[in-house]
This record gives structure tokens, sequence and C-alpha cells, in this order.
């Protein structure tokens, strides 16, 4: 069974990507691992070539900058991230740069992947997510937050990169058949000092919006503008352990300050009842 991680990242040092980290934290369950870096005006470079490791091979690339409208870009570069997949590639494992696999999890990885590899009918393998917020101390619990994707596909089998890259589909627009995996993922997004949170989410903005125009912002991210979080129970990644030890800002949640709304109380209560979530987006179907 060949495995080939890949990923694509621009600007981590600027925006405190944990790169570095999202890399090492797949590369024991993979092959080779291809990095497609855009054109960064930080030291994304030295990031990347940090990393002494014989199974990564980094690819330089300009970022298509016209493609603002959804986060089509992101897509675009993964697109071209995949093109670069050996053909003989059984899996694809794509992380993005603020995602990790938490090592617990690489047997299960690794027999899921051994498992279905002849089995041409599952297209991908799906996991959980956990998505940190203000602190590596809370998650967040509403059900504005996705609750899984696809982050194993099967290469060279007409699927890609979807939307602003959240996920994949068939290059027609269907959704993909996947297995769901007893694995999750840690997504760090949100988690950074509050004045790189802001110049990150300026940065998303650009490309997003079509016709982006600079405003005056805020120095910083007011992480106490969220409705609900959940105390993190468990261990993190070791990879994460020095930056975990490194954090220089203090976001503590006040769960007095709760305020969740009607809709969101109903969907929550119906999604613990029945395990449905009312109109999750999926990019897959589970087969």
């Amino acid at each position: 069974m060949k495995v080939t991680g890949f990923t694509i990242v621009r600007n981590a040092e600027k925006y405190d990507y944990p790169v570095v980290e999202a890399i090492a934290s797949v590369l024991p369950v993979c092959d080779n691992f291809i990095v497609l870096a855009g054109d960064s005006d930080d030291r994304t470079n030295d990031l990347l070539n940090s990393i002494q490791d014989p199974k990564l091979s980094i690819k330089h690339i300009i970022w298509d900058n016209t493609l603002r409208n959804g986060g089509a870009v992101l897509a675009a570069e993964t697109n071209k991230a995949m093109a670069e997949i050996p053909f003989d590639s059984d899996w694809a494992f794509y992380i993005q740069a603020d995602e990790i696999v938490h090592e617990k999890y690489y047997n299960e990885i690794k027999y899921k992947m051994e498992f279905w590899k002849d089995k041409p009918e599952v297209e991908g393998l799906l996991f959980g997510y956990r998505h940190f917020y203000g602190t590596y101390d809370y998650i967040g619990n509403t059900t504005n937050w996705y609750r899984n994707e696809v982050r194993i596909i099967r290469p060279n089998s007409n699927i890609i990169s979807w939307g602003d890259a959240q996920g994949f589909r068939k290059a027609d627009g269907q959704k993909i058949k996947v297995k769901q995996i007893d694995a999750k993922i840690f997504h760090y997004g949100w988690v950074k000092h509050p004045a790189t949170q802001q110049k990150k989410i300026e940065n998303f903005s650009q490309l997003w919006q079509e016709s982006y125009q600079k405003k005056e912002s805020e120095p910083e991210f007011d992480y106490s503008n969220i409705s609900s979080l959940e105390k993190f129970q468990g261990s993190h990644p070791s990879v994460m352990t020095s930056r975990i030890e490194e954090k220089n800002w203090t976001f503590v949640f006040d769960k007095r300050k709760i305020k969740t709304g009607t809709v969101e109380k109903i969907r929550s209560f119906i999604e613990r009842k029945t395990g449905w979530r009312i109109g999750e987006y999926k990019n897959y179907k589970i087969i």
C-alpha cells in the first residue's frame, strides 16, 4: 500500500499556521508527502525546509489571486497539489496547514486504509473533527462547526478539491462515497494570538470576495464573541507540545455569558436525541 500526503501553504509564519506540526503529524502514515508552497512574503520556505525528512517534496508555485470568489483559489491550488500525486499511490492524505492528526489514531488510520484499499466503491475516508477556539482548552460545540470531513481520498479517480478546499467531490459535482473511521482531526485554525487571528481573517476576506476593499480593522480579534464552548477533555497531539507551551496570550471563557439562541437550542436538542444535524453541509455520502 502506498500513501501520499499533500497540502498547500502560503505565509505560514505571518498567520501562525502550525504547518510544520501538521505535516509531521501525517508523515508516519505516509510513504511520501507533497507540499505546494505558494508565493509567501515571510519565512514559510525556511519552516518547510526545517522538516528533515526524505519523504518530503516541496514544490513552489504562484497563487492565482484572481480567483477570489468563495475561496476558489484554495481549491485551485489544492487541485494543483493533487496533480503531483504519483499514479501508483493507493491513497492520498490531505491535511490543511492548521490541522493535526493525533498519534493515537495512527493504527486505526493505517488499518482502515489497508482494509478498504482494494474496494474501489470506497472513494474516501471520513474523519471526525475537534475545532479548538481561542485557546487550546476549549472546543466549539454548536451546530455551525462542521462535524466531519474527508481527508483521505482515492487519487487519480476524478476527485477534485471543492469550494474553498474544505472537502472533495467528483469533477461533475457528485458527492464521493466514503467510510467513516474512528479518528479525528484536531483543527487549530481559531487558536492564535488575537492580533494574528485578526490579520488572518482579513487575509481570508481577500480570498473570498471578488470586490474586496480594505477597511479600517480592529487591532485584535475578539474571541469573547462566541455563544458557547466546551471544555476540552483529553490530550493534544505530541507534535503540538512546544507550541502549546509557548502560547503568549490569554483567553478565558466565561460560561455565565453563554447566549445560545432559541434556534440553536432546538437544533442541538434534536442532534443530541437523534444524531441528525439539521441542514448539515456534506460533500460526501457515507456508505
